[in-house]
């Protein structure tokens, strides 16, 4: 362990990352270098600069990440519509890459020798944040705690920080372990706790981005959102930056009790694991820019794109987002994003995202004067509907000429 003199770790302020502050210094024996990421988690981050202070950490980065996160995480997986297992809007997947990232650069900036994470080794994030490490630097090594020490669970945790005078807050009001949270910009999540029991329903306190459906506002509210290249540029008629946007639709989808979910997901490690997520913002997004590919792709293309679209989500949630596949990939979705320009327009009423109405004024493939059910002055020859039936039927008449036979 002498080789390591220096370490950078990916630095939260909360219970593990506190501890494994702590027990880097001990165990290793080297110079800690901590990276906090505000990725819009909505939390003051400061204390986790004193907590380093504390624990005589002399270079302390806390990086502003909220508009790259948006930018070049966020969006370019929602051009997909990218969801995992048919309900999952991959808000702690698609946020590891870009804290790897910074994490290999903050790395090659103070000449350490590793990084560390507070990922257990039950979980899928391990996977994502080496896979992305090494990815970008091959030859880093990697320290993560919960596959080396014995304190395996959140009460042993709470214990070594008694222990050691590490401040920890208790983020449930009966006490003992908290549940186990992530937050950005996109979503936060919750697991432990009674939640590790998939038949027992989630406490109403533990929510705290979105009211209940039940107590929503009982009137309706309206947002059109404008899309250029398949990303959302305006809302309402303001244009924000990406990270301003998202906020704005947390703020009023949670405000109409939208995005939550409880889910059992089958993580990349093997096992089935029981979460809860709020995403209000996301979920707006994704019923949004699918109202806007609706008139703006080709039909072929589209479905191309939901064939493709769980391999990619599984590409993202299994950590390859920085693999050569994720990124040929992503070069075809992007592809096909040139046309998707238009607006698109929404109501929210108690936890649904309802789309009333879309346009495009230059990219709409939607042509009235076919579609209409009145006279359509010899747009469309009814009678070319016959043969492209019979040719389409042919291989299914003639099998069942053959059944016939026998």
């Amino acid at each position: 362990m002498s080789d390591v003199k220096k370490v950078v770790l990916a630095y939260s302020g909360g219970l593990d990352t506190s501890v494994i502050l702590k027990w880097l210094q001990d165990v290793y024996q080297c110079e800690v270098v901590t990276f906090t990421a505000d990725i819009g988690q909505g939390e003051e981050l400061e204390p986790a600069r004193e907590k380093a202070k504390k624990f005589g950490v002399n270079e302390i980065y806390i990086d502003d990440l909220r508009e790259e996160f948006v930018r070049d995480f966020v969006f370019p997986m929602f051009r997909a519509n990218t969801v995992y297992e048919g309900e999952y809007l991959l808000g702690t997947s698609i946020a590891r890459p870009l804290i790897a990232k910074r994490l290999i650069e903050i790395a090659h900036e103070t000449k350490a020798d590793a990084i560390s994470h507070g990922a257990t080794g039950k979980g899928n994030d391990q996977v994502r944040f080496e896979l992305g490490a090494y990815a970008l630097d091959s030859n880093i090594k990697i320290i993560a705690p919960w596959r080396e020490w014995d304190l395996l669970s959140r009460e042993k945790l709470l214990a070594y920080a008694e222990q050691h005078a590490i401040p920890v807050e208790m983020k449930h009001k009966q006490g003992g372990s908290p549940y186990s949270m992530d937050a950005n910009l996109l979503h936060i999540s919750y697991e432990g706790r009674h939640l590790e029991n998939p038949a027992a329903e989630a406490e109403e306190d533990m929510w705290r981005w979105t009211v209940s459906p039940e107590k929503a506002p009982d009137e309706a509210e309206y947002l059109d959102i404008e899309y250029r290249h398949g990303d959302p540029i305006s809302l309402n008629g303001k244009v924000l930056k990406p990270h301003e946007l998202l906020a704005e639709l947390n703020r009023l989808g949670g405000k109409h009790g939208i995005g939550r979910l409880d889910l059992v997901e089958n993580r990349y490690v093997g096992m089935k694991s029981r979460g809860c997520y709020e995403t209000p913002g996301g979920t707006i997004l994704l019923k949004a820019h699918r109202a806007i590919e609706s008139i703006t792709l080709d039909r072929e293309v589209a479905h191309l794109k939901d064939d493709l679209m769980p391999r990619y989500a599984s590409m993202i949630y299994n950590g390859y987002w920085w693999s050569p596949e994720r990124e040929t990939l992503q070069t075809l979705i992007d592809h096909t994003q040139q046309t998707v320009n238009g607006w698109v327009r929404l109501k929210l009423y108690k936890g649904n995202v309802i789309v009333i109405g879309r346009d495009s004024k230059t990219d709409s493939l939607f042509d009235s004067t076919i579609a209409t059910f009145e006279d359509d002055a010899g747009a469309y020859d009814h009678r070319d509907a016959g043969g492209f039936i019979k040719l389409n039927a042919l291989r299914m008449r003639i099998a069942g000429n053959l059944r016939n036979k026998k």
